[in-house]
């Protein structure tokens, strides 16, 4: 996507194998998150992708949704999965073609998505905005290619309501500005709606579901990455980061670890 961010492997320019085995790994264990089937359920239902429609999915990541859009629209329709990064499109198309889906991927950006105007039925953008320093001019790019009365999902995360416990008051505001500086926009999914408003759709649906991590297994690679990030920033000590990891371990262990972050929802569409 448009201006990457070091922070976000999610971009292209960051394209090692090694990178991209970490990506599937946290894209598969999200989406096994019962907050994320969730909002992925209630925003397919209101999304409405019938028989014979165009769809897109912005940033198919690993293109479950992009599958999800190709069993909707069948074999009149065409669902396609735009994702800059190679790794990530490749494994989509293996894993589309291992399940006999239709879906199709293609490289591109969601500042210049690679379609005519007025094009897609439906458009489905899950977890990109906030990688973007320009979520706004995406959404307009969205609402371009939509027909009228086209329908576009959004999903995405506000990491302003990360919680992460338990974890000592004086590390807190250490830990709440490193997981912030991860996403170019982290408080996207407050902003869902004006971003549709703002590109002349109209707001069908809103919703919200917390991602909400099991508290008897630690994310031990997430709260890793915090701990060596904040380290590394020279925010925390060492010690502070052993605590934090002995901490949460432990808490593990107990069933009252807990990580969690609200992710938003808007449906909109373009009216006729």
């Amino acid at each position: 996507m448009t201006d990457p961010r070091p922070t976000s492997a999610f971009h292209s320019a960051n394209a090692d194998p090694a990178v991209t085995d970490r990506l599937v790994t946290a894209l598969d264990a999200q989406a096994a998150v019962p907050g994320v089937r969730r909002l992925r359920a209630w925003a397919h239902t209101r999304l409405g992708a019938r028989p014979g429609e165009q769809a897109l999915d912005v940033g198919a990541g690993t293109g479950s949704e992009t599958q999800v859009l190709a069993t909707a629209v069948g074999t009149w329709g065409a669902a396609v999965g735009i994702e800059p990064h190679p790794g990530l499109r490749a494994v989509a198309r293996r894993r589309a073609t291992e399940a006999g889906s239709p879906a199709r991927f293609l490289d591109g950006d969601a500042l210049a998505l690679p379609l005519p105007d007025g094009e897609s039925d439906v458009v489905w953008c899950e977890r990109v905005l906030q990688h973007l320093t320009d979520p706004a001019g995406a959404v307009a790019e969205m609402a371009r290619v939509l027909r009228p009365g086209g329908r576009v999902a959004l999903l995405d995360t506000d990491w302003s309501t990360f919680v992460l416990h338990p974890v000592a008051p004086e590390v807190r505001p250490a830990l709440a500005a490193v997981v912030r500086a991860t996403a170019a926009t982290p408080d996207a999914g407050r902003n869902l709606a004006g971003w549709l408003v703002g590109a002349g759709l109209t707001v069908d649906h809103l919703d919200a579901d917390v991602l909400l991590h099991d508290s008897h297994a630690i994310s031990r690679p997430i709260v890793r990455g915090i701990g060596a990030a904040a380290l590394g920033q020279g925010l925390i000590t060492a010690e502070q980061r052993d605590r934090l990891h002995a901490d949460l371990d432990t808490a593990a262990g107990h069933g009252t670890f807990h990580l969690a972050v609200t992710v938003f929802a808007a449906i909109a569409h373009r009216p006729r």
